[in-house]
């Protein structure tokens, strides 16, 4: 391996691959200071803005995915993947990476598609518990596939396989000593019960309705909220309620210190993102996790019941959600032998160090 490789790795769309993917260039920068790391992603999309922000550059595909429901929307969709694979494949000359990195999401596919077409080693960073199309099919060719979940051998070939985990923002997870300071921040009293609700950075209508419904039985039980409402509903539920609707609520629309607000949590309500679960099995606390339905495959739900099943968290469905998730967390607030064992079950599912090992195996493919 020269002294300078070069690298370049794909995907986005959302945070759960985003994050990840920023992880892994990290991990690689601090073990070979001198890699050349690129960033290819899908015009328009989130990571065109942050990856910038995380110190790398970015070259945008003109890719999206299939609209549900819109056949005229997806008429112009082969002409972009041609497009893509063709713009990955100018790409790919013009930086001549030594290993590929697929992360999911639009424009990993064209991306890594040319890679195998070009002879470039190429790795796979599968999030979720149920393999994407793109992926099962992209898997067939790929050096390596790192997954975060068992029984992945359904997917991909088992020899391909190393179970990792997801990366994951060690500075969201170290939350260690931080609940007082976590509470302070949010004007919070730390001796009182709370509840951490989050929908992610767009936020969870489901999630938003339970909370805003019910918020008087949470009041009558004196339990705080800690309540990220995600950019989309903020400023409807703060005409609603008020920004200061209660001393026990703070309703808020995005989380700049993710690691106080789980400091300060008692009991966490949460989507089923790969990436959260990653971070929710490093945190060790008591969760409640409602899987969208509206991501393909279903893949929250699969990602959730990988937990469910090894009693390391409680799912309630999207549909029953508004009805039954208050009543649900107040219960398990007010259970401590539920609530340890929950929290000792995740915490045997963490897999930390995640982004070094993959960074490892992505040097690994150099060096061959």
């Amino acid at each position: 391996m020269n002294n300078s490789p070069k690298i370049i790795i794909s995907g986005g769309g959302t945070g759960g691959h985003i994050f990840p993917a920023v992880a892994i260039a990290n991990a690689l920068k601090r073990i070979v200071p001198t890699c050349e790391i690129l960033f290819v992603g899908a015009t328009g999309r989130m990571e065109m803005e942050k990856v910038p922000a995380a110190g790398y550059k970015i070259i945008g595909l003109n890719i999206s995915g299939i609209q549900r429901g819109s056949i005229v929307k997806n008429l112009a969709l082969p002409f972009k993947v041609l497009g893509s694979v063709s713009k990955a494949m100018q790409l790919i000359d013009n930086f001549k990476p030594d290993a590929v990195v697929g992360v999911g999401g639009y424009a990993s596919g064209p991306l890594l598609y040319a890679a195998s077409l070009k002879g470039i080693p190429y790795l796979i960073q599968e999030q979720n518990s149920y393999a994407g199309i793109t992926n099962k099919w992209l898997g067939k060719k790929a050096s390596k596939i790192c997954v975060a979940f068992d029984e992945m051998g359904q997917f991909f070939p088992a020899d391909k396989i190393l179970k990792t985990g997801n990366p994951v923002r060690q500075e969201v997870v170290d939350i260690k000593g931080k609940h007082y300071s976590g509470a302070e921040l949010l004007k919070l009293d730390p001796q009182k019960k709370t509840i951490l609700i989050t929908g992610g950075s767009l936020g969870a209508g489901t999630l938003n309705k339970s909370i805003e419904k019910h918020l008087p039985e949470i009041l009558a039980q004196d339990v705080q909220v800690i309540w990220q409402t995600g950019k989309f509903y903020y400023k409807g539920i703060i005409e609603r309620l008020g920004i200061d609707y209660h001393p026990n609520v703070r309703i808020l629309e995005f989380l700049n210190r993710m690691d106080l607000a789980y400091a300060a949590a008692d009991v966490i309500i949460s989507r089923a993102g790969a990436g959260t679960i990653a971070e929710l099995c490093l945190i060790k606390k008591p969760v409640i996790l409602v899987p969208s339905p509206n991501v393909a495959e279903d893949h929250q739900t699969k990602n959730a019941l990988a937990l469910v099943k090894n009693n390391a968290a409680i799912l309630i469905n999207d549909r029953s959600a508004e009805d039954t998730l208050v009543t649900e967390a107040l219960k398990l607030l007010n259970d401590k032998n539920t609530c340890a064992t929950l929290s000792d079950n995740i915490g045997k599912m963490a897999l930390p160090n995640a982004d070094e090992i993959i960074a490892n195996e992505v040097l690994k493919l150099i060096r061959r």
